[in-house]
């Protein structure tokens, strides 16, 4: 497991109708807050904080086939050369994470090839380095070249 520190949240949030919203700074745009929006929210923040990842390298929950499937995934983060780099899948705290998290982004990987897969709870990070088909559990996350 990697222990993560977040930094202090500097979100920009707003209720309307009863409902929060957190803006993404990446996407640009106000969203729905839900548990794993925070999780994604914060996770975001250390990336692009604590571990300085530029924000122009990173994609958020876009569309990605497998086979007849069409999935999201949550974070990307690309390499200098603009190539998959690693890929991050996000979870509500109250869900845990298992194997099943990891088949998950796993299944992923299959359409997105990275060298480095995250799983986070916002309370756990595991994360792996991938090579060929050997994942290997690493315990800090990688710094970004």
């Amino acid at each position: 497991m990697i222990s993560i520190k977040f930094p202090e949240p500097v979100f920009r949030l707003k209720k309307e109708n009863g409902i929060e919203f957190i803006f993404d700074s990446i996407r640009k745009q106000w969203l729905v807050l839900n548990d794993e929006e925070w999780v994604r929210q914060n996770f975001i923040q250390y990336l692009t904080q604590s571990l300085i990842y530029p924000s122009a390298f990173i994609a958020l929950e876009k569309e990605i086939r497998l086979g007849e499937l069409v999935k999201r995934f949550d974070i990307l983060v690309y390499n200098k050369e603009h190539r998959p780099w690693m890929m991050v899948e996000c979870k509500s705290p109250a869900i845990q994470l298992n194997d099943g998290t990891l088949q998950q982004v796993l299944r992923y990987n299959i359409s997105v090839p990275v060298s480095f897969l995250v799983i986070t709870n916002g309370h756990y990070t595991f994360a792996w380095e991938k090579t060929g088909i050997d994942l290997k559990l690493i315990q800090q996350m990688p710094q970004w070249k």
